[in-house]
């Protein structure tokens, strides 16, 4: 088993729940993210801000503020995983910064509470 963890723009949640459901994954969790890339911060800038130069700070501006963001989380079989970020890339990519981030992790185990399965079967 699998963790797709999936962030993408917030305006493009609805395509991307139509796109996993579309590629026959049905069960996932959506959650509200803040966050942003490397690619908006000027990292000079933003260390000197760290340190507590307030020239440096008041040079962030809006480069140092946190965008609202969906955090996709989906738990498949190995087998699904490619299918899985496909429909999300396929879905959000722009070629623009800001597309958005996958994560791939490996489960351990899970357990269905209701029934107490585990396994492959706890997630099918």
């Amino acid at each position: 088993m699998k963790e797709v963890i999936a962030i993408v723009r917030i305006n493009m949640m609805n395509q991307t729940k139509q796109a996993l459901t579309d590629a026959g994954i049905d069960a996932f969790f959506a959650h509200e993210a803040h966050g942003r890339g490397k690619g908006f911060v000027n990292m000079p800038v933003l260390e000197g801000a760290n340190q507590g130069y307030e020239e440096a700070a008041s040079l962030l501006g809006e480069k140092g503020k946190l965008y609202a963001k969906r955090m996709v989380t989906v738990v498949v079989k190995d087998e699904l995983v490619s299918d899985v970020v496909e429909a999300i890339i396929k879905t959000n990519q722009t070629g623009k910064p800001g597309d958005g981030k996958i994560f791939v992790l490996p489960v351990a185990d899970a357990v269905r509470v209701r029934t107490g399965e585990t396994g492959l079967k706890s997630i099918v």
